[in-house]
């Protein structure tokens, strides 16, 4: 997942760009199989990414129970991730 600066675009150049950085920079191993652009990423109130939450919910998770968006200062940025992982369970 991807949030890019105004005014760019997340296309094949892009994309291509951000695997070559990481085969190059990390490993090959750790170029994913697609990246998605997002507004902006799930934050605490003291502003702590929401990795754990997320990776629950895309393994299966209930959406109410992996996150108390009550603590989260952005709580609409996790309904894309709640609507990413439905259409993955239905597809």
């Amino acid at each position: 997942f991807v949030v890019l600066a105004e005014g760019q675009t997340l296309d094949a150049a892009l994309k291509d760009k951000i695997n070559g950085a990481i085969r190059r920079d990390v490993s090959a191993r750790f170029v994913p199989n697609e990246i998605l652009q997002i507004k902006e990423v799930p934050r605490t109130l003291s502003g702590k990414k929401l990795e754990v939450p997320v990776k629950k919910l895309l393994l299966g998770g209930d959406p109410e129970r992996v996150v108390n968006r009550d603590s989260m200062a952005n709580p609409d940025s996790f309904d894309f991730f709640v609507d990413y992982a439905n259409r993955r369970a239905t597809a």
